[in-house]
């Protein structure tokens, strides 16, 4: 890699084309296996032995639990033995914790299989190798590419899920989760033999991640995750016993308003692009927060809560992309396997509390109760954007 050939253009160079294709399959394929089970876990959940509303809400979010706390270690870890060892090594454990969970009869048996996927935390690395393989002219738009990759795996397993587990059940789910995993790791085998490795620290220095620009964009991305994992917790069983929708049609709701928000994401990545400005993710919150006050007032008729999935999705997509790439550029270079690691463990403790804010509020019988909570949570965050000085880079 040569940083200086293409000066600082946005044209990609053969290897970086080739690298970014590679993992953002690899990171597709993970979080197909967790998206997949998102619209259907919380429901299957509860036919299983010793299942509460809380205990629900711990089978869908407690694979953050374990993200949260290896993605740090991991993503240090990775700065100094390499990228590709700890991403087969998580991509294994994710495969075990899917099978754990594709065998247990038991709610319990299902929140230990989701704490052993979780403990395969490697989103740190996946987006260091990312950083390590691109120079600094295109590395935005590499991120951009990741998160697009992401996004369309999240809209594809809406589809996929719930009609899949119609077919063959939840279990099967699962199994599939860890076939992809398996997959996954196989495809690291075509990236380019010259990626740089990471520069090794001289000792482990956690010190460069809690800057405080880096501290805040971990902040947004706890609430972030916190809202989406809460809100799936609740939209099941929202779709199946007030709209009364049969779960092999969810996907149809999802995908549609997947589709329609992509109006008011694209603008707002194209603002983000020539201004740069914070107020971007304002606007993206606010959109997030208008779709939960949807849910939370009107979420009585298919077309009201379509609309406030479509407002949701518009500022969740937006920020799902943008603030890992902002954050890859605030970071050191040679600790941004640490600081891509806090900010991944914020992201999955994020998803983490998310589903025990599910799980407690879902056991009022109201999922309008949950959707409240994530309103107030938005607001948090509009209130953190508006009063803080956040300076996007």
């Amino acid at each position: 890699m040569t940083p200086g050939e293409s000066d600082s253009t946005t044209t990609w160079l053969p290897a970086e084309r080739r690298a970014i294709s590679v993992i953002a399959l690899i990171g597709m394929l993970r979080m197909f296996g967790l998206f997949a089970l998102l619209p259907v876990l919380a429901l299957h959940a509860a036919t299983l032995d010793g299942a509460t509303p809380i205990l629900i809400g711990m089978a869908v979010g407690a694979y953050g639990l374990t993200q949260a706390g290896l993605q740090i270690p991991l993503g240090a870890l990775s700065d100094r033995i390499g990228r590709v060892p700890v991403i087969v090594a998580g991509l294994a454990v994710f495969a075990a914790g899917s099978i754990l969970a594709a065998y247990s009869d038991s709610v319990w048996g299902v929140i230990a299989g989701r704490l052993l996927q979780g403990a395969g935390a490697i989103s740190a690395t996946l987006t260091a190798l990312i950083a390590d393989a691109t120079r600094d002219g295109v590395r935005t738009r590499s991120m951009a590419v990741f998160g697009v990759g992401v996004g369309g795996a999240f809209m594809l397993a809406m589809i996929f899920g719930p009609k899949f587990s119609g077919h063959f059940g939840v279990p099967a789910l699962f199994l599939f989760a860890a076939f992809l995993a398996l997959v996954a790791a196989f495809l690291l085998v075509a990236l380019p033999a010259d990626i740089p490795r990471p520069e090794t620290p001289r000792r482990w220095n956690f010190r460069p991640a809690f800057r405080p620009e880096l501290l805040r964009l971990d902040i947004f991305v706890f609430l972030l995750h916190a809202i989406l994992t809460a809100s799936f917790v609740a939209l099941p069983f929202l779709l199946v016993d007030r709209l009364e929708l049969p779960v092999t049609d969810h996907w149809k709701m999802y995908v549609g308003a997947l589709l329609l928000s992509l109006a008011g994401t694209i603008p707002l990545i194209i603002r983000d692009e020539r201004q740069g400005k914070g107020s971007t993710i304002g606007i993206a919150v606010t959109l997030m927060l208008a779709g939960q006050l949807v849910l939370t007032f009107a979420g009585f008729a298919t077309a009201t809560v379509f609309g406030g999935l479509v407002l949701f999705f518009a500022g969740f997509n937006f920020l799902e992309a943008g603030l890992p790439a902002r954050l890859s550029l605030v970071a050191d270079d040679d600790s941004r396997g640490a600081s891509l690691g806090l900010f991944a463990s914020a992201q999955f403790f994020g998803a983490f509390v998310g589903g025990l804010i599910g799980g407690r509020f879902l056991a009022t019988g109201r999922p309008a109760d949950v959707f409240f909570v994530c309103v107030l949570l938005a607001a948090i965050w509009l209130a953190m954007q508006s009063f803080g000085r956040f300076r996007s880079t």
